[in-house]
């Protein structure tokens, strides 16, 4: 197995070499409002316009409100292609080496002695970290690309999982994990036990093992190792150190690490109002009233150390989150012989609500139902998604263009639409609820939708493409169209 550098730094290094894919800000920048207001051009939907997908931004200069200036990192997943990228794929590649990952995993390892690298601690005081805060609505600064690890005491196996931080004070978070999740699961099993749950939060980890991270449990079970997802995803096995302050690991790599222990002491998440943080459908969050709490033990950071944080709404989050569940979908089609060529999971639904899924062309009649009984079955299965649109393999996955196209003119409405009312959804869409919708039985329920865009079977011949003649190479070089760059 070929051996690769697993580093944030590494993958800054390569950008750099790309015009127009990494924009550095050397100015000043205040961490409330200042990175978060420079960055909203480019965060992308469902960020409000105007906006757009655009290059990673490093703020080399951002003041926290009690310390010095510190490096910031926004937008390095923010399009689908540089996501991709990263890891030396394509967007349609990534789903498919996440499954082979998840199939042939590779264990971290430990290292012993010192890091890689020099690696300073520090106060654990995390307020002189340069953590954003949002919006003049937000609870307080957050960690919003916070990879905490841990393992669970009763069954011994890691878990790695980002989740939102709240700063309650220097060596305080209040931290939302989602109900059931393996997380929860851990922190529970600790606490009948009588003990406090050691963790390390982790910010600026190399591609694979953030994106390693982000995968549902449908694709990566609790038995399952995130961080042996992610050395086979990359291509070596991560790396593991002991913490200092706490009988935990951490990843060797990580640009901070933060240490402590998850309390059974809980805190409201915003004692002074309502609102948490913009959440990835591109609405404020609403603050929880009662929240687990981490206590910091210690602190840790590489020399010039660099945050990684995402605006809440924006192609980031939602990037991120998508292409774990486009693997799911598409390991969920395949087990089932359904002849599916790719799945793409929507940044406008936040990378779970809508799946765009692509199919080869039919070969028989009996086709048309198989393509959507299958789409349906995505529906059922997966609680998360919403909208389920159906394509053609001539459509392009990619293209926003193409894909309305394909709604616009191979779809009719009354027969291509099918609806399954009240089904288990998620409740951070405000339409899944009672207020909005009388035929849904509880909040955080939903009707659900397939959009059957693939040609009939019978009608076949009625929607072929039309097909221009390849351009033959002139003898002399004529004029160049302009090359596409991101806005600066």
């Amino acid at each position: 197995m070929t051996r690769r550098v697993a580093d944030l730094r590494t993958t800054l290094a390569g950008l750099d070499a790309m015009p127009g894919e990494l924009v550095r800000v050397r100015e000043e920048v205040p961490a409330r409002f200042g990175v978060s207001s420079r960055y909203a051009r480019w965060a992308g939907a469902p960020a409000p316009p105007p906006t757009g997908p655009g290059p990673a931004v490093l703020f080399e200069q951002v003041t926290p409100e009690n310390g010095p200036p510190g490096a910031v990192l926004m937008g390095l997943y923010g399009t689908r292609r540089r996501a991709a990228a990263l890891l030396g794929l394509t967007p349609a590649e990534l789903p498919y080496r996440l499954l082979d990952a998840v199939a042939s995993p590779v264990p971290p390892v430990r290292i012993q002695g010192e890091a890689p690298w020099v690696r300073t601690s520090c106060e654990p005081d995390l307020t002189r970290l340069p953590v954003p805060v949002l919006t003049d609505e937000d609870a307080g600064p957050y960690l919003t690309l916070g990879a905490v690890l841990v393992t669970d005491p009763e069954t011994g196996v890691r878990n790695l999982s980002v989740h939102r931080m709240c700063l309650q004070g220097p060596d305080r978070l209040t931290i939302w994990m989602v109900p059931g999740r393996d997380l929860e699961r851990a922190y529970e099993a600790a606490l009948r036990r009588g003990q406090t749950l050691p963790v390390s939060v982790h910010l600026g980890i190399a591609p694979a093992v953030l994106l390693s991270s982000c995968c549902p449990t449908s694709l990566v079970p609790a038995e399952l190792d995130e961080l042996a997802v992610a050395g086979a995803l990359g291509g070596a096995p991560v790396e593991l150190m002991p913490c200092v302050t706490v009988e935990a690991e951490c990843i060797a790599h990580a640009e901070y690490v933060i240490e402590g222990e998850l309390l059974p002491e809980r805190r409201p998440e915003n004692p002074a109002g309502s609102a948490a943080t913009p959440e990835f459908l591109g609405y404020q969050g609403r603050a929880h009233p009662s929240l687990p709490v981490i206590r910091v033990t210690g602190i840790t950071a590489r020399q010039g150390a660099i945050l990684q944080a995402v605006s809440g709404p924006g192609h980031e989050q939602s990037i991120l989150l998508g292409f774990g569940m486009e693997a799911a979908v598409l390991d969920r089609l395949l087990r089932h012989g359904a002849p599916v060529l790719a799945v793409h999971c929507h940044t406008a639904g936040g990378g779970q609500l809508m799946t765009v899924v692509q199919w080869r062309h039919k070969r028989a009649a009996e086709d048309d139902a198989l393509v959507r009984e299958a789409c349906k079955a995505i529906l059922e299965e997966f609680r998360m998604i919403k909208l389920v649109v159906a394509v053609d393999e001539d459509v392009d996955l990619e293209s926003d263009q193409d894909l309305w196209w394909a709604m616009a003119t191979r779809l009719q409405a009354d027969q291509d639409v099918v609806v399954l009312p009240d089904r288990e959804g998620f409740p951070l869409d405000p339409t899944q609820s009672t207020a909005y919708s009388p035929t849904v039985s509880a909040d955080g329920r939903t009707a659900k939708a397939v959009f059957d865009c693939t040609v009939p079977f019978a009608h076949r011949e009625r929607f072929r493409r039309a097909r221009f003649t390849p351009e033959v190479p002139p003898t002399a070089p004529g004029p160049q169209l302009p090359t596409e760059r991101f806005l600066r």
